[in-house]
Formats: structure tokens, C-alpha cells, sequence
């Protein structure tokens, strides 16, 4: 039994929604890519950092529907729309959606721990933090999954022009810098979508 309803054009309506509000979802190529893994993994339990409107969180859902995902949110607008749409699209509460910066959660978090596979896709220049507080909480054969890793081809990009996309961009280039270099984690960045990496412990 499926949890969400397949006949109703629901991911397109998302991701046209996203579009129009200028809401940063998954790339379709890096979406189907998750996907894949989260059905070969099956996991028990994911946790997301960056619920956004919820999509990645159904999309997740849709792939392993036995799964259960705690996602977190600190935009309270996406939030709200979060929730709605997860109400609507999976009423089976297989997704619990916290309201919160995910750097002060951390005990709403813990307590619905272990986690079978983390989900980074919040803000880039936290990705690190993100990475070694939620790490703490999963299980010992977890798979750690980090999106725009290449952030549109900039992190690749060595232009001394000091604006925003640029600074995000050098942020992300450390933090995969220090994935790699990780003593406890083999990673692999796969240049699909906006760059996605993925880390297993050693």
C-alpha cells in the first residue's frame, strides 16, 4: 500500500509552485537520484535539515513508504505550507515536521533518534554543524546525504568577485574540502543535479 496517492499530479504542482515562489527544492535529476538511494536503503528513519515546503520529505516518502522522516523548518511561512502539504498528501503521519533552527533543536531532534539516513539541504554555510551535530545521532551504518555541494557550478569557480553566491560557494568548497579530508567518513561527490555527496562511515 502506497502512502501517498500516485494518480494525483502532485509533484508537478510542487515543483511548479516552487518555481513560481522562488522556493529552493531538490533538482529532478538529484531528487531521483535520492530517491534511488533511499530505496535500496530502506531506511527506518530519516532526518532532514530543510523541510522547505515538504517536497523532498514526500518525494523521500514516495520512495520507501514505511519509512518514517522528522524534518525540520525554520521559515515559519514554509513551515505552514510544509505541514499543509504533508497533511494533505501523507494524513498517515509518517512525516513529523518540526518548526525551529535546526542548530537549537537538537534535544526535539535527539529524542527521535537513531536515524538511518541524514538529509542536509538547509543553509549552505551551516552544512558543517549541521553534519557533526546530527552525525551523533544516527545509526552505525547510516548514510549521510548532502545536496548543492556544487552550488551551480560556483564552488568549481575561483572568481574573486566577493558577492553572496560567492561567498556561499567558498563555504561549500570548505565543507567539502573537510568531508573528504573526514577521518570517519568516506564521501563521494556525484555531480548530478547541483552536486550531491555521500558519506558512510569508514
Amino acid at each position: 500500500m502506497h502512502t501517498i496517492d500516485k494518480k494525483a499530479d502532485w509533484v508537478s504542482r510542487l515543483e511548479e509552485y516552487a518555481a513560481e515562489n522562488r522556493v529552493p527544492i531538490m533538482e529532478p535529476l538529484g531528487m531521483d537520484f535520492l530517491m534511488q538511494i533511499v530505496r535500496l536503503k530502506k531506511p527506518k528513519k530519516i532526518l532532514e535539515i530543510g523541510s522547505a515546503i515538504g517536497y523532498s520529505a514526500l518525494r523521500m516518502l514516495e520512495a520507501s513508504p514505511e519509512t518514517q522522516i522528522v524534518t525540520i523548518e525554520r521559515d515559519e511561512i514554509r513551515y505552514q505550507e510544509a505541514v499543509s502539504n504533508i497533511n494533505k498528501l501523507a494524513p498517515e503521519n509518517k512525516i513529523t515536521v518540526i518548526f525551529g533552527d535546526a542548530l537549537e533543536e537538537t534535544n526535539e531532534i535527539k529524542k527521535l533518534a537513531p536515524y538511518d539516513l541524514l538529509f542536509i539541504d538547509a543553509a549552505k554555510g551551516q552544512y558543517q554543524r549541521f553534519f557533526e551535530t546530527y552525525s551523533e545521532y544516527l545509526t552505525e551504518d547510516a548514510i549521510i546525504i548532502s545536496d548543492n555541494v556544487l552550488f551551480k557550478g560556483l564552488v568549481a569557480n575561483s572568481s574573486s568577485d566577493k558577492d553572496r553566491l560567492t561567498n556561499l560557494a567558498i563555504k561549500i568548497r570548505t565543507y567539502n574540502e573537510w568531508l573528504i579530508k573526514h577521518p570517519s567518513y568516506k564521501t563521494s561527490i556525484v555531480p548530478i543535479g547541483d552536486g550531491v555527496a555521500i558519506s558512510v562511515r569508514r
